[in-house]
């Protein structure tokens, strides 16, 4: 087999045991701190401080009853789910996790799966894909929750995408490449790009809270209004698939987020060597970075309320939009000025 087909398989197997643990453990997490906001216990029980609950959680859904409607679209209907998990999975393969690693015979291997120069052209594509599943479920379910559920996620998608995409845009004009790896590089000689882009930043912060359909954006399942939105008639293993898919796209959004903005793999200061302890202490930096922003979705979910549909409209059209095009035009006249 080429050699580059198996180094890539091996380093996509690296993260894919990194991140498939992302559900079961923000399940925990979740749950804990949403208990220790609101003054009480939480998960107890199963296990020394409930460690043991998200497995409880698994053998719960997979002994399940699956139940699948009598008027539902049966092909799509199951297709949804899986559907789900492609482009959480498939994210990952243009963040850089570490320092090149220099072999013993002297052949450099960049630690990310697909070293592509068009790196956050290929993220936000397939990222953009997670809707197809969304509305596959409210549609082929034949239920008027679901649908109205998908329907205000493709249109949620459709409004935050813009001002997400415009602020990535930002972080790539003073680098002057779509390589992730080569916004690692520039920040690494320069300050990280969070500091002289915090404007950018926050429309990033925001859109991805909308494009993760999480609180205070979760309208697509909206349980006062929608019973569960696009996942109302979904049980069983198929339900815990759109579980794994919403955690493990904030975890690749996080990871995004601290590769264009707080340095990826980086610390200010320090040289990983280009050897497999480079590559363990980047890989260990880069998931405490994005720890660090999971734990940031979390205390927003339980700390403000969910917006009504028409202030999320709003606030993507009216204020973030606007925004992410004023930071746009700045950027690039700091970038020619010669100031970034």
């Amino acid at each position: 087999m080429n050699p580059e087909v198996v180094s890539a398989i091996l380093k996509y197997g690296v993260m894919f045991a990194v991140f498939i643990n992302v559900a079961p453990i923000m399940n925990w997490v979740e749950r804990r701190v949403c208990a220790f906001i609101q003054d009480r216990p939480g998960p107890n029980r199963v296990g020394p401080l409930g460690l043991f609950q998200p497995l409880a959680d698994a053998a719960k859904f997979m002994f399940k009853e699956d139940v699948t409607p009598s008027a539902a679209d049966k092909p799509l209907y199951l297709m949804a789910p899986a559907l789900a998990l492609f482009p959480a999975f498939t994210t990952f393969v243009v963040i850089p996790f570490g320092p090149d690693l220099i072999t013993a015979a002297g052949r450099r291997i960049p630690l990310m799966v697909a070293n592509v120069d068009t790196g956050v052209l290929l993220f936000l594509a397939l990222s953009s894909l997670s809707v197809y599943s969304l509305v596959m479920a409210g549609y082929a379910s034949n239920n008027k929750f679901s649908l109205l559920g998908s329907i205000r996620a493709s249109a949620q998608l459709i409004s935050y995408e813009l001002a997400l995409t415009l602020a990535v845009l930002a972080v790539i004009i003073p680098v002057g490449s779509f390589n992730l790896a080569d916004v690692v590089a520039y920040q690494q000689t320069h300050l990280w790009s969070f500091i002289p882009q915090i404007i950018g930043f926050l429309v990033f912060l925001i859109a991805s809270f909308a494009e993760t359909n999480r609180l205070p954006f979760d309208l697509p399942e909206a349980e006062s209004e929608l019973v569960a939105g696009f996942h109302t008639e979904y049980g069983s293993m198929r339900f815990a698939l759109f579980f794994q898919a919403e955690y493990t796209n904030m975890a690749a959004l996080s990871a995004l987020g601290v590769t264009l903005y707080f340095g990826g793999w980086t610390l200010p200061g320090i040289d990983f060597p280009n050897n497999w302890l480079g590559a363990a202490l980047g890989l260990a930096t880069l998931v405490g970075k994005i720890i660090f922003c999971m734990m940031v979705f979390v205390w927003i979910r339980w700390t403000f309320p969910r917006f009504r549909y028409d202030q999320l409209m709003r606030l993507g059209w009216k204020v973030l939009l606007p925004l992410a095009i004023f930071n746009l035009i700045l950027v690039a006249a700091m970038t020619l000025a010669g100031w970034l």
